[in-house]
C-alpha cells in the first residue's frame, strides 16, 4: 500500500498580484453593486468604483516597478504568471489606456444619455425597448464588464504558460463580445457586429487551444520556459520538432486575430463600426496592447528557440503577415467613407507596422521590444483620443423631437443619414466650440460619414485641432508620438537586416497619410454645409444652381451635424491624450529609456 505524498502548500507572492486583484476585485464588487445598490445611485457608484480601481492598479504598478526591475522578474503562482519589467510595463500601458477609455465610457452628453442601450435584452425596435428608453433606464453593467476585460488584458502579457494565456484570452474576450452589442443607436448593426466578433473569436480560440495541444505533444509541458528548454536541449519526441512549429503557428494565429492582422482582420471593420464608439476606442487601444504583449512573449521565448531552419520559416511567415497587414490596412483604408471603418483599417495598418519591429525576434535584441512598448503607448493615446472626439460629433434631425423617436429607426438606422437616429434622444443639446445651440430637432448618433465633418475646423476649432493632432500622430508626422513610434519600429527592423520590410512599411505609411490628410482637409479647408447654404441664400433663385429646392436641401444638410456638450469626462480624456501625444513626440527619451528597461525580460 503506497503512502500518499504530503501536500505542500504553494507560496504565493501576493504583492505582485495586487494590480490584477484590484481590477478583478472591483469587477466583482461591481456585480454586487448591480444587485444591491438602488437605481438612482448605481451609476455614480459604478463610475467611482471603476475609476478608483484603475487608478489604484496604476499606483501599485508604479510602486512595484523598482522591485521588479531589480529582480528582473519573479514567477508567481508556480510560474503561471511571470511579473517581469516587460509584463509590468504592458500592464501599466493597458491600465493607463483603460482609464482614459473609461472616462469616455462614463460620459454623458447634454442630452443626458450615454452610448449604451437602455436595456440590452430588448428586441431592437420593440415597444419594450421604446418604453425602457423613455423611462431613462441605464445599462450600468458596462463598468464591471470593462473591469473584467481589463483584468484579462493585464494577465495576458504576463502569462508564463499557454493554458493561463488561453484563460486570459477568454476573460478579456467574453466581456468585449457583450459590450459590442450594447450600442444605443444602430442596434441591429451593433448586434450583428457582436455576433460576428463572437463567432470568429470562437474559431480563433479553438485554433489557439489546438496549437497549445500540439506544443504540449512535443514538449510535455505548456510552460513557456519548459518548452523553450526542450527546444534548446533537443528534448521532446524524436522527429517531432516540426510539431512544435505547427503548434506555434496555430497559437500565433489566435494572437494575430486579436491584434487584427491580415488575413485574420475581417472582423475589425464591422466590429469597430457596430460597437458603441467608446467601446471601440477601448477595444482598439487596450486589446492591441495586451495581445501584442502576449505575442512578444511567445515569439521571444519559443520562436527564438526553434532550430535555425524552422526559425527561418517562421520569420518568412511573419514577413508575409506583416506585409499583407500593412497593404490591406493602408490601401483599403483609402476608399473608406465611414469614419469608424476608416479608423478600423488604420488600426489594421498599425498592427502591420508593429509586426515589422518583431521580425528580429531570433536576435533576442531589446530594440524590437522597446519599439513595440513605445508604439503601443503612442498609438493607444491617439486612438482613445480620436474615438473620444467621434463621440462628440453628432447628427441632429431637423425634424421635431417626436418625429425621430421611432424605435424602428433606432434599430435599423445606418451611418451618415438622419435615419441613423436612435430614438430616445433627449432635448436638443447646445453645440460646443462655437456651434449655435439648435433650436429644434433631436440629437442622433455619431456623424460618421466623412462628408459630415466638412467645415468642423471653423465651427469647433479646438475639437477639430485635437482630432487633427491624433491623425497626424497616426500618420507619423514629426513632432508627434507616432513619428517616434514608427521610427523606432522601422529602425528595429533595419538593425536586424530586414530593411526591405522597413521600406515597405515606409511606403505603406505614406499611402495611409492620404486618408488622414483627407480628413484634415475636410475639417479645415472644405466649406461647411452651413456656409454653402448661407451663400446660396444670398443669391436670387433664378441664379442659384438647382433653384430654391437645391438651396433648401443644402440648408437642411447644414442642420444635420452638431458638436454636443458632455459632462466633461470626455474632455478630460481628450486633453490628456493630446498632452501625451505631444510630449511623446517632443520629449520621448525618458519613455524610450523605460521601454528599453522593459525589454530586458529573461528569455
Amino acid at each position: 500500500m503506497s503512502t500518499a505524498a504530503a501536500f505542500v502548500a504553494p507560496t504565493i507572492d501576493w504583492a505582485y498580484l495586487v494590480p490584477v486583484i484590484v481590477v478583478l476585485g472591483a469587477g466583482v464588487l461591481g456585480v454586487l453593486v448591480e444587485a444591491f445598490v438602488p437605481d438612482r445611485h448605481r451609476r455614480a457608484v459604478q463610475v467611482v468604483l471603476a475609476l478608483g480601481a484603475l487608478v489604484g492598479a496604476l499606483a501599485t504598478i508604479v510602486l512595484l516597478w523598482d522591485d521588479v526591475q531589480e529582480l528582473n522578474g519573479i514567477q508567481v503562482l508556480g510560474g503561471s504568471l511571470v511579473i517581469d519589467p516587460f509584463g509590468l510595463a504592458l500592464q501599466g500601458i493597458v491600465v493607463v489606456l483603460a482609464l482614459l477609455a473609461t472616462l469616455v465610457i462614463a460620459d454623458r452628453t447634454s442630452t443626458g444619455q450615454d452610448a449604451f442601450a437602455p436595456t440590452a435584452a430588448a428586441v431592437p425596435g420593440s415597444a419594450y425597448e421604446d418604453l425602457a428608453r423613455r423611462r431613462g433606464l441605464e445599462q450600468t453593467e458596462v463598468f464591471p464588464l470593462v473591469l473584467f476585460a481589463v483584468g484579462g488584458m493585464m494577465i495576458f502579457p504576463a502569462t508564463g504558460d499557454l493554458l493561463t494565456m488561453f484563460v486570459a484570452l477568454e476573460v478579456l474576450s467574453l466581456p468585449l463580445y457583450v459590450l459590442t452589442a450594447l450600442a444605443r443607436r444602430r442596434r441591429l448593426l451593433s448586434q450583428e457586429a457582436s455576433f460576428k466578433y463572437f463567432l470568429l473569436g470562437a474559431f480563433a480560440s479553438a485554433i489557439f487551444i489546438f496549437g497549445v495541444a500540439l506544443v504540449y505533444g512535443f514538449a510535455g509541458s505548456v510552460r513557456l520556459a519548459e518548452v523553450r528548454a526542450a527546444l534548446l536541449n533537443g528534448g521532446g519526441l524524436d522527429g517531432m520538432t516540426g510539431l512544435v512549429l505547427l503548434g506555434l503557428v496555430m497559437v500565433l494565429a489566435g494572437l494575430l486575430f486579436k491584434i487584427g492582422a491580415a488575413p485574420f482582420h475581417s472582423w475589425t471593420p464591422d466590429v469597430y463600426q457596430g460597437a458603441p464608439t467608446p467601446i471601440t476606442g477601448f477595444m482598439a487601444a487596450c486589446t492591441k496592447a495586451a495581445a501584442f504583449g502576449a505575442l512578444v512573449r511567445v515569439l521571444y521565448l519559443i520562436g527564438s528557440a526553434l532550430p535555425p531552419d524552422l526559425q527561418e520559416k517562421l520569420v518568412v511567415a511573419l514577413w508575409v503577415v506583416a506585409i499583407l497587414t500593412m497593404v490591406v490596412g493602408s490601401v483599403i483604408g483609402v476608399i473608406q467613407t465611414d469614419m469608424k471603418r476608416l479608423l478600423a483599417y488604420s488600426s489594421i495598418a498599425h498592427a502591420g507596422f508593429l509586426l515589422v519591429a518583431l521580425v528580429g525576434f531570433g536576435e533576442l535584441s531589446g530594440f524590437g521590444v522597446r519599439a513595440v512598448v513605445f508604439y503601443l503607448l503612442a498609438y493607444g493615446l491617439a486612438t482613445v483620443g480620436a474615438f473620444a472626439v467621434v463621440t462628440l460629433v453628432r447628427e441632429r434631425s431637423p425634424q421635431p423631437q417626436a418625429a425621430v423617436e421611432s424605435p424602428v429607426l433606432a434599430a435599423v438606422g445606418s451611418g451618415g443619414t438622419a435615419g441613423s437616429a436612435a430614438g430616445g434622444a433627449g432635448p436638443a443639446a447646445g453645440g460646443a466650440g462655437g456651434l449655435p445651440a439648435p433650436d429644434s430637432g433631436a440629437i442622433l448618433g455619431e456623424a460618421t460619414h466623412l462628408t459630415e465633418w466638412a467645415g468642423l475646423g471653423k465651427r469647433s476649432p479646438w475639437l477639430a485641432g485635437a482630432f487633427a493632432l491624433f491623425l497626424l500622430s497616426m500618420a507619423g508626422i514629426p513632432l508627434t508620438a507616432g513619428f517616434i513610434a514608427k521610427f523606432t519600429a522601422f529602425g528595429a527592423a533595419v538593425a536586424v537586416g530586414a530593411w526591405p520590410l522597413a521600406l515597405i512599411g515606409v511606403l505603406a505609411s505614406a499611402v495611409s497619410v492620404f486618408f488622414y490628410v483627407r480628413i484634415i482637409v475636410l475639417m479645415f479647408f472644405t466649406p461647411s454645409p452651413s456656409s454653402v447654404a448661407g451663400g446660396a441664400e444670398q443669391e436670387s433663385p433664378e441664379n442659384a444652381d438647382g433653384g430654391p429646392a437645391a438651396t433648401s436641401a443644402v440648408a437642411a444638410l447644414a442642420t444635420r451635424v452638431t458638436v454636443v456638450r458632455s459632462e466633461g469626462f470626455t474632455t478630460v480624456a481628450i486633453v490628456i491624450c493630446v498632452t501625451g501625444v505631444v510630449l511623446l513626440g517632443v520629449l520621448p527619451s525618458s519613455v524610450l529609456d523605460l521601454a528599453l528597461e522593459a525589454a530586458k525580460f529573461r528569455p
